[in-house]
């Protein structure tokens, strides 16, 4: 696969307590089997579907203890660019940008509501080797208690256009690049407590998501919203185990027809 356009969410990894744990929980919810901990980059493990990378689990490391959560990393032909693009636009850079040996290069930020998000500039690692299929990644959406800055922040560290929802009932937004739709934005509303803080929600692709979430609900996940139909396919929202959020989505059962837009300038 070749490098993806800078902007594209190209990869995905979570620090685990019970890295085992998480591990038999994916591979029992979403079919992933998992290569040799790299004892060199703090036992990184990396998981696939059908043999390709999707994403990987970690051990926190000493001091980052802490609630597990999803990581998105966004393509950067530049690491360091975009961390003082992130900076100027009232982002906070959490980890400078930082060579992987031979991987890559990679920076960890967070957006001005709050969302933590990674940057990836690739070497030999080039990110997700497949998308769009059973147990690879599928979508994410950014939810915010301030869609204003969050909008106007990733507007300008990624060369995105933007098209909002036509919908009274939900602001929602997509980002753009070129013709392809590569993420959403979510105003975060009453219904989420106030001590959930804005975040990034990743979506895995399953064959049936009635399946996965009776799967991921009997080994200890929490159901949080769903499943529910949509033009986009039947999705559902977990909370794993450990804690971290994420969304499983069947992407051939879709209902309903797809939302008007509008361009936003």
């Amino acid at each position: 696969m070749a490098v993806p356009p800078e902007g594209t969410p190209c990869w995905a990894d979570a620090m685990f307590g019970d890295v085992e744990g998480a591990k038999s929980f994916y591979g029992d919810v979403l079919g992933w089997t998992f290569g040799e901990a790299s004892s060199e980059y703090g036992n990184y493990t990396q998981a696939y579907a059908d043999g390709k990378a999707v994403a990987a689990v970690v051990p926190p490391m000493p001091g980052q203890e802490g609630q597990s959560q999803w990581c998105l990393y966004f393509a950067s032909p530049d690491a360091a660019a975009t961390a003082a693009k992130i900076r100027e636009h009232g982002g906070e850079v959490l980890m400078d940008p930082m060579r992987v040996g031979e991987f890559g290069t990679m920076c960890l930020a967070r957006e001005p509501a709050g969302a933590v998000f990674g940057v990836w500039q690739a070497g030999t690692h080039e990110g997700f080797e497949t998308t769009a299929v059973p147990g690879a990644y599928g979508w994410a959406e950014v939810f915010t208690r301030d869609p204003e800055r969050t909008d106007a922040f990733l507007r300008a560290v990624f060369p995105y256009t933007a098209q909002q929802i036509v919908d009274d009932a939900v602001d929602f937004r997509l980002f753009n690049l070129g013709d392809t739709t590569v993420l959403g934005r979510m105003r975060m509303g009453e219904e989420f407590p106030p001590e959930v803080p804005s975040y990034i929600n990743l979506y895995f692709v399953v064959e049936d998501c009635d399946d996965a979430v009776s799967t991921a609900t009997k080994l200890g996940a929490t159901l949080r919203f769903g499943p529910m139909d949509s033009p986009y396919g039947r999705f559902a929202a977990l909370s794993d185990p450990q804690g971290a959020n994420f969304s499983v989505i069947d992407i051939t059962t879709t209902e309903g027809e797809l939302p008007k837009t509008r361009d936003v300038s």
